[in-house]
């Protein structure tokens, strides 16, 4: 690869990872927002190499303009990078995620639930009040859950689901909630469902995983949140 091309490649890049972190939310579809004052420095960084490059190239070499089709051809994965920038994970990774066992929490640890209405409430919060608290708070308590829809393998159930990350999407897995007595929306689609916490019968976990349940009584269709994972 020519100086030229490198540097072409570096500053376009630079370019595209400032736009999508210091001008836009789409940084939030690949890491946590945590990770926007790095990736806004790493664009810099990049777009300053790839400048400086060009400027000492043309200083060193005067009228020899070869290659340069070739470069900008090179930059294409760049533009598409831009261009078409692939959406957060959605169903297709959800249905594929075998979530590790979260970590059993103090029963202590769960906040009283105030209010008489429905609470809003985390995805990974429900999962662990449902199998970790000891006191029962979910007890005949409305709670408004907001993710989007993956269908289960069981006929016309579906999971309200949010994927949850360390630091990117790379690490992501399935938080999923299955909800019973409404009809499922399609795939993908964000909502907030609206239930009851339906109490599990069995006394020891069994083995395999297995979902907490909602009785859902109210739904309503959301726009995608601009932070998608929790």
């Amino acid at each position: 690869m020519s100086r030229v091309t490198q540097s072409l490649v570096l500053a376009l890049l630079g370019g595209v990872v400032l736009w999508i972190s210091g001008f836009s939310t789409s940084y939030l579809n690949y890491v946590k927002p945590g990770f926007r004052p790095f990736l806004v420095g790493a664009g810099v960084v990049l777009v300053v190499l790839g400048v400086a490059g060009l400027f000492t190239k043309r200083k060193h070499d005067h009228g020899h303009g070869h290659g340069h089709g070739v470069a900008w051809l090179l930059c294409l994965p760049v533009f598409a990078i831009l261009l078409v920038a692939p959406p957060a994970l959605g169903s297709f990774a959800a249905a594929r995620s075998q979530a590790p066992a979260l970590p059993k929490r103090d029963p202590g640890a769960f906040a009283p639930l105030a209010g008489g209405g429905p609470v809003d409430m985390p995805i990974g919060e429900f999962i662990g009040r449902a199998w970790d608290d000891d006191k029962k708070s979910l007890t005949g308590r409305a709670v408004r859950l907001t993710g989007f829809v993956v269908p289960a393998r069981r006929g016309g159930e579906w999971y309200v689901t949010r994927m949850q990350i360390a630091c990117c999407a790379a690490d992501a897995f399935a938080l999923k909630v299955l909800v019973k007595g409404i009809k499922a929306p399609p795939r993908d689609t964000w909502v907030e469902v609206t239930g009851t916490w339906v109490p599990h019968t069995f006394g020891k976990m069994p083995n395999g995983l297995i979902y907490p349940e909602l009785a859902g009584t109210r739904l309503a269709r959301v726009p995608a949140p601009a932070e998608p994972y929790e």
